[in-house]
């Protein structure tokens, strides 16, 4: 009992020593009246204006890189805006410069994410809603999947998009679109940025596009150019599509058999990706298509260095190719390499589909690109 009673004395000590040498309570929660308001940005207005916003009091120079330069100009409060527009419904991409100094907007959780976010968005709506936003029609569902790289020996993810028949329909079998991202990107962001699933969504509803699976996967083996571009890049991604997405997406998922019920294509690094391994299989895919790739598009390219063969016979490449389509923004530098490689498939008798979208290399481009190709792939009658 005595034990019982000195422990109690210095528990009852320890707590008024505490309470003697504890600070007085001095917290206020936000929202008061000396509260510094939030800086809206982007905001955009009902005019098809957008007013761009950034809290800089110590920045000497402000501008905002929106399709060109823009010069912003600072208020009392120290907040820098700029407005422009009014602009089309569909996505940008911009920056504010401070002082030299490249940003993201503080006030935008919208990125052009990937490995390295470069760029914040901004989204104007139509009206009725675009293509490439949500409509009042059933949606598919998105699943990421992980898998063991057999050439990379690591762990990876992907991202698969399976239709709203996928579920309403549980014994039908479906086509794959196998989907490729660009440089600095990763597999969420034809998902994410791209709204690969969306457009799909408002196309099969709208009758327009073959309801099918889309398989997004990673197309980077190291996080350097060399890895998703380099012949020695290709190789190593071509074997991991052969040897471990592939089998893993046909025992996994209803998948429609036959290289008739399979497409391939890709953004920019992953366009050449995709055009690359498509024509050098065409025993797995009969639809092949590339957006805005650098690799067919430079100077130096050369369709006998990657494809050797593939312009000596063009009768058999039309008779298997059901479609090989070729797409760039106009404004995009490499858009006269597209041409050359246009020219260069036309002179071998080699049909091809193409179709350019206004625009530089940005995944407004890009969207489109995609909403033309799903309308084309896996088509009875095309």
């Amino acid at each position: 009992m005595k034990q019982l009673i000195a422990a109690a004395a210095v528990c009852a000590c320890l707590l008024v020593a505490q309470d003697a040498g504890r600070p007085k309570n001095t917290y206020h929660s936000s929202g008061g009246a000396s509260a510094v308001p939030r800086v809206v940005s982007p905001e955009v207005r009902p005019d098809r204006t957008i007013v761009f916003r950034l809290r800089a009091p110590e920045a000497g120079r402000v501008n905002l890189s929106f399709g060109g330069s823009k010069t912003m100009t600072k208020d009392d409060a120290g907040v820098w805006s700029a407005t422009v527009g009014p602009v089309e419904p569909e996505i940008y991409e911009y920056n504010f410069v401070v002082d030299g100094v490249r940003i993201l907007d503080p006030g935008n959780p919208n990125l052009k994410n990937g490995r390295a976010p470069d760029a914040s968005t901004v989204e104007v709506p139509g009206n009725p809603p675009r293509f490439d936003e949500l409509q009042a029609v059933p949606h598919g569902a998105l699943q990421i999947r992980t898998y063991l790289s057999t050439p990379l020996k690591r762990a990876r993810k992907l991202y698969v998009y399976t239709p709203p028949q996928y579920d309403s329909e549980p014994r039908r079998r479906f086509p794959v679109l196998y989907l490729r991202h660009g440089s600095g990107d990763n597999e969420g962001n034809w998902s994410d940025t791209g709204r690969a699933g969306v457009i799909l969504d408002n196309l099969i509803a709208q009758h327009k596009a073959v309801p099918m699976l889309i398989v997004m996967p990673n197309g980077d083996t190291d996080g350097t150019w060399a890895g998703g571009s380099s012949a020695e890049g290709i190789e190593l991604l071509t074997q991991e599509l052969l040897t471990d997405i592939i089998p893993m997406i046909d025992r996994t998922y209803r998948v429609a058999p036959g290289r008739e019920r399979r497409a391939i294509t890709g953004l920019s690094m992953g366009g050449g990706q995709a055009f690359t391994m498509g024509l050098r299989h065409l025993e797995l895919f009969a639809w092949v298509g590339e957006f805005s790739s650098g690799l067919v598009s430079d100077t130096q390219f050369h369709l006998d260095q990657y494809l050797p063969g593939f312009l000596d016979h063009p009768d058999d490449i039309n008779r298997r190719l059901k479609l090989l389509f070729l797409s760039c923004g106009t404004e995009d530098p490499r858009y006269y390499g597209q041409l050359d490689l246009a020219d260069n498939l036309k002179q071998h008798q080699i049909r091809y589909a193409w179709y350019p979208s206004p625009g530089v290399h940005e995944w407004k481009v890009w969207r489109h690109a995609l909403a033309e190709f799903a309308q084309r792939v896996f088509q009875e009658t095309h």
